[in-house]
């Protein structure tokens, strides 16, 4: 029993040690679209609902931003979520 024991200990030793001594990944906080994801400022303007003209029906768009978090230096990231719904054509 004072076998496992000691196994155990060292083992939780070992893998304290290997978890501190790894880099981290730093996150990447860019967005090659920024129509998707924008960091910091103020919020993007939304734009109005566009219909879209799909052959036999129509589709209304609709893109609004939201906030959706903080990087760890205190700006806000923007994302935009796109609602999508089968309207009457004109």
């Amino acid at each position: 029993m004072n076998k496992i024991c000691m196994f155990v200990i060292y083992a939780a030793i070992a893998v304290t040690l290997v978890g501190c001594g790894t880099t981290t990944i730093n996150p990447n906080y860019t967005s090659t679209n920024p129509e998707l994801m924008r960091i910091g400022g103020e919020t993007p303007g939304n734009k109005e609902p566009e219909l879209l003209q799909l052959g036999s029906y129509c589709l209304q768009v609709q893109d609004k931003w939201k906030a959706d978090g903080k990087t760890p230096d205190g700006q806000m990231i923007w994302t935009k979520d796109s609602f999508r719904k089968v309207a009457p054509c004109k």
